[in-house]
């Protein structure tokens, strides 16, 4: 996903706006302008980091096209990590893309590659383990709300919110008792007819 970065070149507005949310500079050498129009000039690290946010899911919720891990043990409780394109590394060592600090989890412990929209985790020879379901596994592909442990951390993959299912459950439900109701009202009006 590209993210989006807004930067403003009117003098008047000291704001930057990113994914629909306003970010005011730190850095003061950040609100230097030039020209008539107002050019802002940011610092590197600052630009980077703004990149980073921007590059951020707009809401943080998950998607078919851009699932997440969701961290349910307790040091990770809530905690959501965005899967992108290609392949995605997990462990404790700080060169992984998800960097989980737990003694448990291996520097370099598994995998997750998209691979044409399926998602697949592979365990990387790690001490602990790499568990999904509670069945250990070498490599696997995730379906959504699979539960997958590595070491003592647990997560859970998810390609849509929680909500979702049990909202379109009830939604069906209610329509599904009207529908029955309605039969029901026409076979015993058209009873009563005969």
């Amino acid at each position: 996903m590209v993210g989006r970065l807004v930067i403003v070149t009117t003098k008047s507005i000291h704001r930057i706006s990113m994914n629909g949310h306003n970010q005011t500079p730190a850095d003061p050498a950040d609100q230097r302008s030039s020209g008539p129009q107002g050019t802002r000039f940011f610092s590197t690290e600052t630009l980077r980091r703004y990149t980073r946010e921007a590059e951020a899911p707009l809401d943080g919720l998950a998607s078919v096209h851009q699932p997440v891990l969701e961290g349910i043990s307790p040091e990770l409780a809530g905690r959501r990590f965005t899967l992108d394109e290609g392949r995605q590394t997990i462990g404790r060592g700080n060169d992984n893309h998800i960097v989980i600090d737990d003694p448990s989890v291996s520097a370099s412990h598994a995998w997750i590659t998209n691979k044409q929209g399926r998602h697949i985790i592979m365990n990387t020879l790690s001490t602990n383990g790499t568990f999904v379901n509670d069945k250990r596994i070498h490599m696997t592909t995730l379906k959504h709300s699979d539960h997958i442990r590595l070491g003592h951390a647990e997560f859970v993959f998810l390609t849509r919110e929680h909500a979702e299912p049990r909202a379109a459950n009830g939604r069906r439900i209610a329509v599904g008792a009207l529908v029955l109701v309605a039969l029901v009202a026409l076979v015993a009006l058209a009873w009563s007819l005969v």
